[in-house]
């Protein structure tokens, strides 16, 4: 990976900034860049697994507290995925790192008014774990 050159604070950075916004209803790719940041400087594991499960936790915050400024119409609770969140609560949020869903997952729980810390504790831990399994195939 000779032709990225990046310094291990920019890459951190970099990484945190890729994370949020993944985490947000823009499109991205923060896996990728945690590889390559742990392919260049391995050194940086556990600061690049912490900022990218932070950056990653605060973005999926920021889609709960968009749901939160929803207006809570009683038709849109026949949706699919406020009725699995309110049917597993903030354990189901484990799985806001998930593609697709994991967005949706994090705004019905603002959406829904569950508890913001719990929500946020089982987001990160989900995510954690996530990013924990690719820095580990960047070990490898």
């Amino acid at each position: 990976m000779g032709w990225l050159n990046m310094s291990a604070d920019a890459g951190l950075w970099g990484l945190f900034a890729a994370s949020f916004l993944a985490a947000t209803l823009l499109p991205g790719g923060s896996e990728a860049l945690l590889f390559a940041l742990l392919k260049l400087h391995p050194q940086e594991f556990w600061s690049a697994l912490w900022l990218a499960t932070l950056g990653n936790t605060l973005g999926g915050m920021t889609s709960y507290a968009a749901g939160r400024w929803l207006p809570n119409w009683g038709k849109l609770e026949r949706a699919r995925e406020p009725a699995s969140v309110r049917r597993w609560g903030s354990p189901i949020l484990l799985f806001a790192w998930a593609p697709l869903i994991g967005d949706g997952l994090c705004l019905a729980a603002g959406w829904l008014r569950l508890n913001w810390l719990s929500c946020a504790i089982f987001m990160a831990l989900g995510k954690f774990a996530r990013y924990w399994a690719v820095a580990q195939g960047a070990a490898w």
